[in-house]
């Protein structure tokens, strides 16, 4: 007797019929057949359960499915890691130009200082700490300081998002969520705190997140559309912190910024490796600078991919926004 599945993955649902002795790795094969992501991609969760706990060659029985089951697939396609490759190698780029640059010395841009009234909707409107929680006072000033960020701002503005309230999420009243948007922008809910209360969450980690539920005023659920405008709002956060690291601090911003290594720096690191403190020898360390990086890369590209994969199934399976449904709750 067959078992007829239901799939879920980036708002699509794929009905899938197996036999009982079929092994793990026979569904996700299949899978891959209607998705594009490889099985060491996929990860399905269903029933409080995941696959990547199990052997995949135990058959679909001994793995928990039964007929009529419903699972939530995620995972990337090789498609998708080429394009973060792509994104990796125009970071590296900009990296290039921001260490010329610093060693040239910072430019400017100049603000107007004007403001229209349109100008004005597009923001947070209030912010509320839940006051029941212990330090409200500090949680106040994290969401000020997701309110204040300049380059949260530029992508509000760009992209026309107004936000009634933003708040927090506790986490014993939510443990297994990290945001949630209400009603296209109504509301949004973040978690700021650890889960035993004792500290806050990194605030790179919580903009992220923000960044997730921002995208959530325009697309509901997590479907290549959300996919794609979400991506592009995390672009343009850093590509607008960029300019400020290029020495556009005049803007306000005062986030983590690079800063090229002066002729100074240069000259210790050639002493350290044996060399003088002459120009040439400053240019020796500069190239085993970039030599070093070079090696660097290859790793630090594969941590990031695996990163990216990790960070958008624990965005996904943490958000509680899925669905118009769940946006008008």
């Amino acid at each position: 007797m067959s078992i007829n599945l239901t799939i879920s993955h980036r708002g699509q649902a794929y009905s899938l019929s197996v036999l009982p002795n079929d092994t793990l790795a026979l569904l996700q094969s299949k899978l891959e057949d209607l998705t594009s992501t490889p099985p060491s991609f996929q990860k399905l969760l269903y029933k409080g359960k995941s696959n990547k706990s199990l052997d995949d060659q135990i058959t679909i029985t001994e793995a928990g499915l039964k007929d009529g089951m419903k699972i939530q697939m995620l995972g990337t396609t090789p498609k998708e890691l080429d394009g973060m490759k792509a994104v990796e190698n125009e970071q590296q780029k900009r990296e290039r130009i921001m260490r010329e640059r610093a060693r040239k010395g910072p430019t400017k841009l100049h603000s107007t200082g004007r403001a229209t009234a349109e100008d004005l909707n597009y923001r947070f409107h209030k912010l509320v700490p839940l006051p029941h929680l212990p330090n409200p006072s500090s949680a106040l000033n994290l969401l000020e300081r997701l309110s204040n960020d300049p380059a949260i701002h530029h992508v509000m503005q760009k992209h026309k998002f107004a936000v009634g309230i933003l708040t927090e999420l506790a986490p014993h009243e939510h443990p297994e969520l990290l945001g949630l948007n209400q009603n296209a922008g109504e509301q949004i809910k973040l978690r700021l705190r650890t889960d035993r209360y004792d500290g806050f969450r990194t605030y790179k980690e919580v903009r992220r997140v923000l960044c997730h539920e921002l995208t959530h005023n325009v697309w509901g659920d997590h479907d290549n559309n959300f996919k794609e405008l979400n991506s592009l709002l995390n672009r343009e956060v850093a590509a607008y912190e960029s300019s400020v690291q290029s020495g556009t601090n005049v803007l306000g911003y005062s986030g983590d910024v690079y800063e090229g290594p002066s002729m100074t720096q240069l000259d210790s690191f050639s002493q350290v490796l044996g060399g003088t403190s002459t120009t040439s020898a400053g240019s020796t360390a500069m190239s085993l600078l970039a030599d070093s990086a070079e090696d660097r890369r290859g790793r630090a590209l594969e941590a990031a991919e695996k990163r990216l994969r990790q960070e958008e199934e624990e965005m996904e399976s943490s958000c509680g926004t899925a669905g118009r449904s769940a946006v008008t709750e």
